[in-house]
Parts: structure tokens; sequence; C-alpha cells
């Protein structure tokens, strides 16, 4: 299924039914007086968040969505029937947003969560409304109220314990892949995951939810490579595994430059808990790996694990390690 993290959609909520200006007619009624009955209140559009779904996918080629307008009352004092509600599931951490795409109208963060965005219009009242001690016949109705419309954002920001992040081919994809069950395109060259992937991993009977987020450059905050676009599921994690390719050249200037992009996206990304391994630690020798990690050692005071995502033995010690720090 594709992941689609942003939708722009219109909505309609139902017009309220017009009263019903009647007036009894039966054979042997001589004054039969107003019957007019009032109209059907017009529904609504609800949002509702749905664990089951995880991508805004449905929202990509129908973007219009209205409810159902209430019906107009009727002789005998009758109540028109009222309009049918309209219903949007969206995925847990979706936000909804006014047509400027700034203003935050409403944010889900739990399963089976509602909210009205749009109210239908209030029902039109009959002329039996209207009848008093001095206005015996009154042919008096109102007709019902218009429903909301305008335009809003659906904005899906990832939900995980822990979030993935480092360079592209750090190797991000495949330890999810070894971790969980999900299923990311792998391969050996940048930019393989062009969406966020979840996964859940399981040890000593407790889960964590992961996600693996499109690799960071320099530059990302500006638009280079996949730009900003999913820096803000970042944002809902509540630890961020940082991952580094033992292979290359400058470890420390591959830690601060990610360490630089999220600070200048959002200064709160940098004060998260955070988890950092060194990645590939099987095409090096123990001697060259202790030699690259010196400089690091030294300017950076964070723990570290060095880890092989082909190594089972180093995939238990993960998962107990990611366990410990989200609990």
């Amino acid at each position: 299924m594709k992941f689609l993290d942003q939708a722009k959609i219109y909505i309609k909520a139902g017009n309220g039914g017009s009263g019903s200006a009647h007036f009894r007619r039966e054979k042997f009624v001589e004054y039969g007086g107003p019957d007019g009955g009032d109209g059907g209140d017009g529904g609504s559009i609800i949002v509702e968040a749905d664990r089951n779904l995880n991508t805004l996918i449905d929202f990509r080629y129908a973007q219009h969505f209205r409810a159902e307008h209430g019906q107009a009352g009727s002789k005998r004092n009758r109540t028109g029937a009222n309009g049918k509600d309209t219903v949007l599931k969206v995925p847990v951490g979706t936000q909804v947003y006014e047509e400027d795409n700034n203003t935050l109208i409403y944010d889900f963060t739990k399963n089976k969560e509602k909210y009205l965005v749009a109210a239908g219009g209030k029902r039109g009242l009959g002329n039996v409304r209207f009848k008093s001690s001095t206005n015996r016949a009154p042919k008096k109705k109102t007709g019902g109220k218009l429903g909301e419309e305008f335009w809003i954002w659906f904005q899906l920001k990832v939900i995980a314990d822990i979030g993935i992040i480092g360079k592209p081919n750090a190797g991000k994809s495949s330890l999810l892949a070894a971790l969980t069950k999900a299923k990311p395109k792998i391969a050996n060259y940048p930019f393989t995951t062009i969406n966020p992937n979840l996964g859940v991993t399981y040890y000593d009977g407790k889960e964590v939810t992961l996600a693996d987020i499109p690799g960071l450059v320099e530059g990302a905050h500006k638009g280079v490579g996949l730009g900003d676009k999913f820096l803000r599921h970042i944002e809902r994690c509540k630890v961020l595994l940082h991952l580094i390719d033992l292979t290359e050249t400058d470890l420390l200037d591959s830690y601060k430059k990610i360490k630089l992009e999220l600070s200048t996206y959002d200064k709160k990304l940098v004060k998260k808990k955070e988890i950092i391994f060194f990645n590939k630690s099987d095409l090096l020798e123990n001697e060259e790996i202790t030699k690259k990690l010196g400089e690091f050692k030294k300017k950076v005071k964070s723990k570290y694990e060095i880890i092989s995502v082909f190594s089972n033995k180093d995939l238990l010690k993960v998962k107990k390690l990611l366990i410990k720090h989200v609990s």
C-alpha cells in the first residue's frame, strides 16, 4: 500500500430540513388547525482515528465528502428524518488543520477517538410551533440552517516508540526488517527508503513499535535530498535510535550532521532520549573499529553499541536494549 502522509479534502455537512406549514383538513373536523412538523437535522462530518490504518491513501483520489441533508417536515406533525453523518477514518497520529495548513483543529493520538469537524445544519420549525392563543392558524414556518462547509488538511505524524534515524545506507531498513516482520525496500544505494516504515518487535513479553525514518542528509531542513518531508514523523517518537555506518570515513562528522538537521528543524528533537548504534561491524576488524571510534568517544559522551544487523546474537542484544529504553 502506498504511503501518503498529507491530504487536502473538502467537507460539507448536511443542511437542516425545512419545517412544514400544513393545516389539518379532515372530514367532520371543523377547526383543524396547524399540523406542520419540524424538519430533520443535517448530518455532520465526523473524523475517527483507527489504529488499523497507517496511511492517508484513502483521500488521494476521493477529496470531496458530504453528509446527508435533513428531510423536510410534513403533515400530521411528522418530523423529517435526520441526515446521516459521514465518518472519515484516519490513522492514529493524524492532525487536522484548517485550509491554511497551519492552524491546528484537532490532534488524534488514541484509537477510536472521534471529533466532529463540521456540524450539520439545525432543523427548521413547522407551523404547529407558532400556534398561540392569539394566532390559532399560523402560516409561519422556518427553513433549515446550512451545514458547515470548508477545506481542511490531514497531516499524519507516525506514532512509534522508537524512531530509527541516520544517513542513507546506514542500514536502517535492514535493522527494521531483522527486528520485525516489516518488509521495507532494501538496496545498496542512497534513498532506497522514500517513505517511513513501521514494525513491531517483541522481547520478554513486551513490544516496541519502531519507525524507519527515510535517510537524512546535510541540508535536509532546506529541502536537500528528501528534504524535511519526513522530519515531522520524528516528533512523535519517544526515543531516537541513531544508526551510524562504521565504514564511513568520519563517524563524528556523520553524527553531528544528523544532530544539526534535527536541531535546525526543531530544537526539542535533540533533547529526546537517544540510543547510538554503530552498524556493519562485520565489515571491519576489531582494531580498525577501535581506532575509528577513538575520536568519537572524546567528543560524544553518550553510550553506544557496536552491532551487525546480520548477527543474530547482536539482534537479541538490540531488542533487550530497546525494551529497556522504552520502559
